[in-house]
C-alpha cells in the first residue's frame, strides 16, 4: 500500500469488516490519521477535459504544448503539467508515424523473353487525389490556408499565428500604405552629364 487512496481503502475496509475506530486501522497499516481523513479539493475538469479531447480531436498531430496554446487563446488558464496530466490521462498522445514498409524477402529475378508473345504487359499510369473535383481541391487548400495563417500556432513566431505577428511587427500606418518601409532608400533623382 504505497498510495494514498490505497490506504484509505485499506483503512476503510478495516473500520467495516472489523469494526475498529480509525485511529485503530491506522495504527495496523502505518497510516497517519490526517491523511485518511483527507478530502480533496481539486475542481471538478469534466469541462476542460471535454473541451481538451475536442481539440485533439480537430488536431490530431498537436502535442499537450500546442493545445496548452490554443486552450489560453480561448482564455482557459492552467499550469502546463496539470495540462499533461490530463493529457495522459484522458490517452491523447501522439501516435507515432509508422516507418517505410519495406517488402520482405527476397523477390526472384525476372525471366527474359526469348521471342515474340512470351510476355505481355500492360503499362498504365493511374492517379487519384483523397479530392472529387477541382473546386473541392481549391475550397480544401483555401480552408487549410486560411487555418494555418489565422489560428495554428507557430514556435518560430513566439507561438503566434501568422496574422497575429504580421500585425505585431508593422506598424499601422505602413499597413495602410502612407508611408514606406523605415530605412527605405529615397529616390535619387538622376543627373545629366555634360558630354
Amino acid at each position: 500500500m504505497v498510495t494514498p487512496a490505497a490506504r484509505r481503502e485499506a483503512a476503510s475496509h478495516l473500520r467495516q469488516v472489523y469494526e475498529v475506530s480509525q485511529r485503530r486501522a491506522c495504527q495496523v497499516i502505518g497510516a497517519d490519521r490526517s491523511s485518511i481523513r483527507y478530502r480533496s479539493r481539486r475542481p471538478d475538469d469534466g469541462l476542460l477535459r471535454s473541451r481538451l479531447r475536442e481539440i485533439a480531436a480537430v488536431r490530431r498531430r498537436f502535442d499537450y504544448r500546442r493545445l496548452h496554446i490554443l486552450l489560453r487563446r480561448e482564455g482557459i488558464t492552467l499550469n502546463h503539467k496539470k495540462l499533461r496530466r490530463l493529457y495522459a490521462e484522458e490517452r491523447l498522445q501522439v501516435r507515432r508515424r509508422g516507418g517505410r514498409k519495406r517488402a520482405l524477402g527476397t523477390t526472384p529475378p525476372l525471366m527474359l523473353p526469348h521471342g515474340p508473345n512470351q510476355r505481355w504487359s500492360l503499362d498504365f499510369l493511374h492517379d487519384q487525389l483523397l479530392f472529387g473535383s477541382l473546386a473541392h481541391a481549391r475550397a480544401a487548400l483555401a480552408e487549410w490556408r486560411l487555418d494555418y495563417n489565422t489560428a495554428r500556432p507557430h514556435s518560430s513566431l513566439g507561438n503566434l499565428a501568422r496574422v497575429d505577428y504580421a500585425e505585431l511587427s508593422v506598424p499601422a500606418s505602413q499597413r495602410d500604405g502612407t508611408l514606406r518601409a523605415i530605412g527605405a532608400p529615397r529616390p535619387v533623382p538622376l543627373q545629366h552629364r555634360a558630354s
